[in-house]
């Protein structure tokens, strides 16, 4: 499954988000602070990373914004998980760069959907990033394991 790093200060909700996102067979590497997060998320390069907000070292908006501005990793997708949940906030959040915005306390088996979801559309995202579009005839040729017999413009042959 995905590779993910999560970065909570409070131990007991590290450790159960750890252990509910092994369980749903991911590989979890987690952070006391936004800092070692960063960090963390330079040295693994993982396939999505989980924030609070409120962390010492650096907040998570801070670690999203420095997470988001490096060209090796600014790809990867960022989401809060916090109990801050004021309007505000969550504009911060999206504004620094993260893709979601989730709030505590959470369902394990919605967060893990959720989680699911954005890794789902990420890999998407990545798989159509530089594919051509065919055209109605060419789809239909493939469709029918058919060599095809129009044009690269989708004209018929004359």
């Amino acid at each position: 499954m995905a590779k993910i790093v999560i970065a909570e200060d409070e131990q007991d909700i590290r450790e159960l988000l750890a252990f509910t996102l092994r369980y749903a067979g991911h590989d979890v590497l987690t952070a006391c602070d936004g800092l070692e997060a960063v960090a963390l998320t330079r040295i693994e390069v993982p396939d999505l990373v989980l924030l609070d907000v409120r962390m010492p070292k650096m907040n998570g908006y801070d670690a999203c914004i420095e997470i988001k501005q490096d060209a090796e990793i600014g790809h990867i997708p960022v989401v809060f998980l916090s109990a801050k949940g004021q309007e505000s906030e969550i504009e911060q959040g999206l504004a620094s760069g993260a893709v979601a915005y989730l709030l505590k306390p959470f369902a394990p088996d919605a967060l893990v959907q959720e989680l699911q979801n954005i890794l789902d559309r990420q890999h998407l995202a990545k798989n159509n990033g530089g594919t051509q579009v065919l055209n109605a005839t060419q789809q239909h040729d493939i469709a029918d394991n058919q060599p095809s017999d129009s044009p690269t413009d989708g004209q018929p042959k004359e």
